[in-house]
């Protein structure tokens, strides 16, 4: 896992815009995992929906999350960035959510400055607590981690209610408290977009692709441009996934079979390759006994 933190902490120092998908359960991570990104990101929208199926509001614990942190950055070989969400509490559950993380194997955690319980960010009704709170919680992250190398993201959505110069203020705030890297949720103009990365050239920026979101979904040209240095893009796989799903439930319903299925589907034998069968035969091969 240390290796993976140096080799994900020497690519935010290159040039380029680091192209980071969301995986959501172990077959989005696994897929995702083989196709050489820079960084994969464990969304906490499309965690808490395959694991528990309900919304992003608070509702999954620190132990529900950290068990999936560690059950996705112990098979992946790419960096994994981890949702924290609020800390799940006080400043005491701040020190052991970002440790949790750590030793879970992660490269980084985000830690977002919403009041309990939080809510997707691109949703309605999010509230921020104070500044010197987040400036606390930061510190504390900071501070505590015992490995330098693993990253703390300070995430602020204020943008949505109290404006944008007051998410710069943030931002700026939680830059001196020592964030590694800065997220500025919620931004609603490519413009808006340019004046947070002017405000913070040189410090590396999150910019959150959500489709139908609050914010403009750009290329990675003008990102590039705008001075972002990190693309999540974290429920984009979980949306094709649902509405191919869809279509296959629905065709169901009306033909009472899988036959001149609309939706183009996976090759079984590679998902079987995907999910490890390949180790499972060879081994039955030199240990199990046939009769």
């Amino acid at each position: 896992m240390i290796a993976q933190r140096i080799q994900f902490k020497e690519r935010l120092k290159s040039p380029g815009l680091i192209v980071a998908p969301g995986v959501y359960e172990m077959v989005s991570l696994r897929l995702a995992d083989r196709m050489s990104f820079d960084a994969l990101y464990m969304t906490g929208y499309g965690t808490v929906a395959s694991l528990m199926g309900l919304p992003d509001a608070g509702i999954a614990s620190y132990t529900e999350m950290v068990g999936r942190v560690a059950a996705m950055a112990g098979m992946a070989k790419t960096p994994l960035i981890a949702d924290g969400d609020t800390g799940y509490g006080g400043l005491l559950n701040v020190r052991h959510t970002v440790r949790g993380y750590e030793a879970a194997g992660a490269v980084a955690i985000q830690l977002e400055d919403q009041e309990f319980p939080k809510k997707c960010g691109h949703t309605p009704g999010r509230r921020v607590i104070t500044l010197e709170d987040m400036v606390r919680k930061i510190q504390v992250a900071v501070e505590n981690r015992t490995d330098p190398n693993f990253k703390i993201i300070a995430r602020t959505d204020a943008r949505t209610t109290l404006g944008l110069d007051e998410a710069l203020r943030r931002g700026e705030a939680y830059a001196r408290a020592g964030a590694d890297i800065l997220f500025i949720e919620s931004p609603e103009s490519q413009e808006e977009m340019r004046r947070i990365g002017q405000t913070f050239a040189g410090h590396p920026l999150i910019a959150n692709m959500v489709e139908k979101g609050r914010t403009p979904v750009l290329s990675q040209a003008e990102l590039e441009n705008l001075g972002y240095k990190i693309a999540i893009f974290p429920v984009t796989a979980l949306l094709a996934a649902v509405q191919a799903m869809t279509g296959v439930y629905e065709h169901f319903k009306a033909t009472g079979s899988s036959i001149s299925n609309p939706v183009d589907l996976y090759d079984f034998g590679e998902l079987s390759k995907l999910m490890g069968f390949e180790d499972v035969w060879e081994f039955e091969k030199r240990y199990v006994e046939t009769k």
